[in-house]
């Protein structure tokens, strides 16, 4: 099978529930930055390296991704529509070549459990995944071929994490230095963007199972979790501070995540 062929599983079942103000309503991977889900920007991401087979494992409110997709063409286009018995004509059709399986892996499982019932849609083949709230600038074929050249069972990668809160140095109860950014960790934590081969699913017991718990840290133990440094762009759409961070670098034109698209 051709790079290219490798299929990309997004988790995109959870409940977001620190984003309430927005996921009451639509699952966090439908939260939209510029117009568009965060969902379709991850996607998007995946595609421009050439990987356009994706899996979504939908949980939460999986039926209002589900619609997005069936109605993709006409969301993101003009048409017109003739009212007499509704046909729909698009007049400058999206080109989007991808294929996207809609997959319900249940409301409540956790992220392991939601691979585990993928089973039989992954084969026996290499496969990506990753969640459905973060966005990089991460050279995907790069991270591909770096799991491929080590051959252990899994790859994360590691990023920075972003300086959410500003620290303050302080002398006595003076405050010394206030300083807007913290300073950069020397910590990496997992950004997502797995690599896998199918046995990681021998270490997922069912669909309590957390996949960044016993499975990664099981896998760990045995050392056959290999992680792709990444320094450059990585963000999270945990709260709401962090989805108008995202939005400001979208309408600034410099969005990182699209650069060279």
């Amino acid at each position: 099978m051709g790079a290219h062929h490798v299929k990309v599983v997004i988790l995109a079942g959870g409940f977001g529930s620190r984003l309430a103000e927005e996921t009451a309503t639509v699952p966090k991977p439908m939260v939209e930055i510029g117009g568009k889900p965060i969902l379709f920007h991850i996607m998007s991401l995946y595609e421009h390296h050439g990987f356009n087979e994706f899996i979504v494992a939908c949980g939460h409110l999986g039926h209002i991704i589900r619609d997005y997709f069936s109605n993709l063409n006409y969301t993101h286009s003009d048409y017109t529509i003739s009212l007499k018995d509704g046909r729909r004509t698009i007049v400058n059709p999206v080109a989007l070549d991808w294929t996207v399986s809609l997959v319900d892996t249940g409301s409540f499982t956790m992220t392991g459990g939601r691979l585990k019932r993928l089973k039989d849609w992954l084969g026996d083949e290499t496969f990506m995944c990753t969640y459905g709230d973060g966005v990089t600038d991460l050279d995907i074929r790069t991270l591909l071929a770096f799991h491929k050249a080590h051959g252990e069972l899994a790859t994360l990668t590691a990023v920075r994490p972003p300086p959410r809160f500003g620290t303050l140095m302080l002398d006595g109860d003076r405050v010394a230095k206030f300083s807007e950014k913290a300073p950069a960790s020397e910590a990496w934590i997992n950004g997502g963007f797995f690599v896998f081969e199918p046995g990681i699913l021998d270490y997922i017991s069912g669909d309590d199972t957390l996949l960044e718990r016993e499975p990664l840290a099981n896998l760990a133990r045995e050392g056959r979790l290999m992680a792709f440094r990444h320094d450059g762009f990585w963000q999270p759409m945990d709260t709401l501070r962090d989805r108008r961070y995202l939005e400001e670098l979208w309408s600034s034109g410099k969005a990182p995540w699209t650069i060279g698209r």
